[in-house]
């Protein structure tokens, strides 16, 4: 991600970062709208009662200020072609002009220059690829259960393979927090080109982490819902610069055309996976909705007040809301060799277990409505926005209502003959909440040819969320318990009757409105657990350094390439 110990995008950490997809996108048509005027000229070129033309620039000021960096004014025009690749005095000169552009836009000030290096997408590859060590393997079990939770990568794939296979050969570039620098990634590093919303969005990174420090432990979260959070502010603000940059190309600004790429990025292996790609959007369309509204209502001081102190849960960001998450407390049951995985390992979420949130739970549905035709939500309702800052929609019925929810994978044996399970528990914020999400997770399973057994056991028979389910709703509570068998489900949670479906038990020793929490665990996942973003086991971990803030994946070029999957798996 964008910090020196990115927290494993569930951990998506660095990976969600990975998406610098502004998103300007298939879905919102942002040239239509009217950007907001930093100054009365700025209006007038904008709203289009003047042709676009470079001001001309003038002199250099006795000292630095805000538009001005390295020798450049913001509304000055350069000589950059990028048609034959950047030379080493073209870079410089494009770099120093984006500089001052986001301080203009911004209105704050780089305390320092940002160095731009170049290197090859095979050296990213080898970085990112990490070592398989004990550790990275501890991680991928625990986190393979996550996702198998959320029924967006089954048992045949593996987490770390998805999201590989759906970040790794777009990525364009990064900004890293302990090197102080922006990466470019390239197939041709002898005549590179950089996109002007991929400099822009790192250079934006590269801005708040001399303001604030991304290497700070409060831009860490210790859960998947946390980091998306988290992220809401930092990549939300940086798409909210990059989409009001990018209106004003060619109308307030001459910008740096790049070049058609010819070719796919070099890809590799399989394709993306949908599921994994809309959870790691969520902060890049819902963020940029958020920054507006509050610089909107209270200014560039405002959100710094905000940045230093960001929201805890995808929630907060997809509704503009500052309710927080309901604790809930846990107690491990497990019989006949079940048990949660360690509960010390900082790299494995709060206490052993991950909250997934709002956001990864709406893409579980719209995936499962998009691959497998399950009759949870309309996936179309996703392009349905209102904002001009926003591309994809995150709200819908079976989501929202979301009080907190905490999951713990489940291991028995070791090795090769290890098998795997998981309990989920979900909070609502009324009873009609938890029967939505409730009803809607078993027409979900329905998709994948369940059957119910005499006792109230959920069977599904094969494909690759094959296994054993209880799934039980207790008022403002639905918890979800897996195994490869019903006799394995029995062994994760003895006590829970599928038969009973009393508010005052809910198998885990505490009742629907629980306000206790694990020792250590605030319950509210503002990523307290210090150190557990630096996980061995996600494909860019700050581990191997690729830790960078934002990786670009091509702005609308993404967005487009997204929106043509959707179109051609549509019903």
């Amino acid at each position: 991600m964008r910090r020196s110990a990115p927290h494993p995008l569930s951990r998506l950490g660095a990976l969600v970062l990975a998406l610098a997809l502004v998103c300007t996108a298939a879905a919102a048509p942002l040239a239509a709208a009217t950007p907001p005027a930093a100054d009365a000229e700025t209006d007038r070129l904008v709203n289009g009662s003047a042709t676009a033309a470079q001001q001309e620039a003038p002199p250099d000021p006795d000292s630095d200020v805000i538009g001005w960096e390295g020798g450049y004014w913001h509304n000055e025009s350069i000589d950059v072609d990028q048609s034959d690749g950047l030379s080493d005095e073209e870079l410089d000169a494009y770099v120093a002009r984006a500089m001052a552009r986001v301080e203009y836009l911004r209105e704050a000030e780089f305390d320092s220059e940002v160095p731009v290096s170049i290197i090859t997408r095979e050296e990213y590859r080898n970085r990112s690829a990490g070592g398989a060590d004990a550790n990275r393997t501890e991680y991928n079990r625990w986190n393979d259960q996550v996702w198998e939770g959320l029924f967006i990568v089954g048992e045949s794939t593996g987490s770390g393979d998805a999201i590989g296979q759906t970040t790794g050969s777009s990525v364009l570039g990064f900004y890293s927090p302990t090197r102080d620098e922006i990466t470019i990634v390239t197939d041709s590093p002898d005549s590179p080109t950089i996109n002007n919303a991929t400099l822009v969005h790192e250079l934006v990174h590269a801005l708040q982490d001399q303001r604030y420090d991304l290497t700070n432990e409060t831009y860490r979260a210790s859960t998947q819902d946390g980091d998306l959070a988290v992220d809401g502010v930092v990549e939300g603000e940086a798409n909210y610069i990059e989409t009001n940059y990018a209106r004003r190309c060619g109308v307030e600004w001459e910008c740096v055309d790049t070049p058609q790429a010819s070719g796919g990025g070099g890809g590799g292996g399989g394709g993306p996976n949908l599921g994994v790609l809309l959870t790691l959007l969520n902060p890049y369309s819902d963020g940029p909705v958020y920054v507006n509204e509050i610089v909107e209502e209270g200014g560039w001081d405002a959100f710094e007040e905000r940045f230093r102190n960001p929201p805890v849960s995808s929630k907060q960001v997809i509704h503009r809301t500052d309710e927080t998450p309901r604790p809930i407390e846990f107690t491990d049951e497990g019989t006949n060799g079940w048990s949660t995985f360690p509960r010390d390992n900082p790299q494995l979420g709060q206490n052993g277990s991950d909250t997934v949130g709002e956001a990864s739970i709406y893409a579980m549905f719209w995936y499962q409505a998009r691959e497998y035709q399950a009759d949870t939500i309309n996936p179309n309702g996703l392009f349905q926005t209102n904002s001009p800052y926003d591309t994809y929609n995150y709200d819908a019925e079976p989501s929202n209502g979301w009080a907190n929810d905490r999951l713990f994978p489940y291991r028995t044996g070791e090795g090769d003959d290890a098998e795997y399970g998981y309990v989920w528990i979900t909070e609502w914020d009324t009873e009609a909440d938890a029967r939505e999400f409730h009803d809607t997770y078993l027409r979900m399973l329905e998709a994948h040819d369940v059957r119910e057994t005499d006792e109230g056991y959920y069977v599904v028979p094969d494909g690759p969320f094959a296994d054993a389910f209880l799934v039980r709703l207790d008022g403002e509570r639905v918890t979800i318990v897996n195994g490869p068998t019903v006799d394995d489900v029995r062994d994760i949670r003895p006590t829970m009757d599928p038969a009973e479906t009393s508010t005052d038990e809910d198998g885990g020793g505490t009742d629907a409105t629980a306000t206790a929490t694990d020792a250590g665990d605030a319950g509210d996942n503002t990523g307290d657990d210090a150190g557990d973003n630096a996980a061995a086991g996600d494909a860019t971990s700050g581990t191997t350094e690729v830790d960078g803030a934002g990786f670009g994946f091509g702005v609308a070029a993404v967005a487009v390439a997204i929106a043509g999957l959707l179109a051609r798996r549509r019903r």
